[in-house]
């Protein structure tokens, strides 16, 4: 039997603690309240792949393409302005004029922020940051990290939103972008398009930990109002945020990652890829719940979820109808139901999409 040398015992076990520490202290140590840690993670998306060969649809918007944007390259022009804290950040939203482009250097944002001013068509006004810098929304119980009050034609690509009741919020916006950002650490929902915001596009932003102030409330993306709300934001009319498009988006939420709101028409969910391991499972337990009408989802694909894939629901008389289903994946991995539930008609389901885990839907498919 070999005699075993003590220095060399010594040394792996001083070497593991120190390795131990290292990573303790990379880990931030104790969290403190909407502060990315070890757990909360992003979710792995690799296990979740679009479909391929999605078309991509027409924008109103003239949508930029392609990944989350760096300082520079086409998404966004050479900046006009650079701003490196929460008060040059301020003083630029109220300052900010048609063909504006701010960049905002990495760092961390705290405050929340709004505007109220208006690009157009030809000069809209770019907001632009990588990963790195972060919009921080001081706390998950109140208030909104960046708000569209009124603004239109803004394009609003690449940075972080975290630790805010309600992340993105857009009220009366029209002909906006929202690409490339990072949404996390969020009380309720993540970003909200309401009051007649309409023909604004959401593309290629990653969004997780909604609902952590209130599950059931932790939308991704949410369009519109729920009629019980349109007295305190429409004057009693229907909220028609309509014609928005929700593409290319990666959204793990409490509640539903898409929640369409009866009032609202002719919008497009397309390419997205869902994950519902987070749904709270008690109201929410599907991916996309259709409540407004005329809507095409297609192409997306989801994992896991309590109970369906894809609903409908008629809250009102009159909507939640001639929506359209084609060419989406659900992969319902222990759910309860069926990929794409229709409890409102008509609305038409194609043969073309794909289920694993159960039946492709309550109806038939054509």
């Amino acid at each position: 039997m070999k005699k075993i040398d003590l220095r060399f015992v010594v040394g792996v076990v001083v070497g593991a603690l120190v390795v131990g520490l290292i990573g303790w202290f990379a880990g931030g140590g104790d969290a403190e309240e909407g502060k990315p840690t070890g757990a909360v993670e992003e979710p792995d998306w690799t296990r979740i792949q679009p479909t391929p060969g999605t078309a991509a649809p027409p924008s109103a918007a003239a949508p930029p393409s392609g990944p989350p944007p760096e300082r520079g390259n086409v998404d966004c022009p050479p900046a006009t302005k650079t701003v490196s804290d929460a008060d040059q950040l301020h003083e630029a939203l109220a300052q900010a004029k048609p063909g504006d482009s701010i960049f905002m250097a990495p760092g961390v944002y705290v405050g929340q922020f709004m505007t109220q001013i208006t690009g157009t068509k030809e000069d809209p006004i770019f907001l632009c940051g990588t990963a790195a810098a972060v919009i921080d929304g001081e706390g998950i119980k109140k208030g909104y990290a960046f708000h569209l009050n009124g603004a239109s034609y803004w394009r609003l690509v690449g940075f972080t939103v975290r630790n805010s009741q309600k992340g993105v919020m857009a009220d009366g916006t029209t002909h906006s972008v929202f690409q490339g950002l990072r949404i996390h650490e969020i009380g309720d929902e993540a970003l909200h398009l309401r009051t007649f915001s309409s023909d604004n596009l959401v593309v290629g932003n990653t969004i997780w930990n909604t609902g952590r102030r209130r599950e059931k409330f932790g939308e991704g993306v949410y369009l519109g109002s729920a009629v019980s709300n349109w007295r305190n934001h429409t004057n009693n009319k229907p909220d028609k945020s309509d014609r928005n498009i929700v593409r290319g988006n990666r959204i793990r939420a409490t509640a539903e990652a898409v929640d369409i709101k009866e009032g609202t028409s002719g919008g497009q969910i397309i390419g997205n890829i869902f994950d519902g391991s987070a749904l709270s499972g008690d109201v929410n337990d599907s991916w996309v719940d259709v409540k407004g009408n005329g809507y095409l989802i297609e192409g997306n694909v989801g994992r896991k979820t309590p109970e369906d894939g894809f609903q409908t629901h008629q809250i009102l008389k009159g909507w939640g109808i001639n929506n359209t289903f084609r060419r989406n994946t659900a992969h319902l991995d222990g759910g309860r139901g069926v990929g794409i539930k229709l409890t409102s008609k008509p609305n038409r389901v194609t043969c073309d999409n794909k289920i694993s885990g159960g039946r492709l839907t309550n109806g038939g498919c054509s």
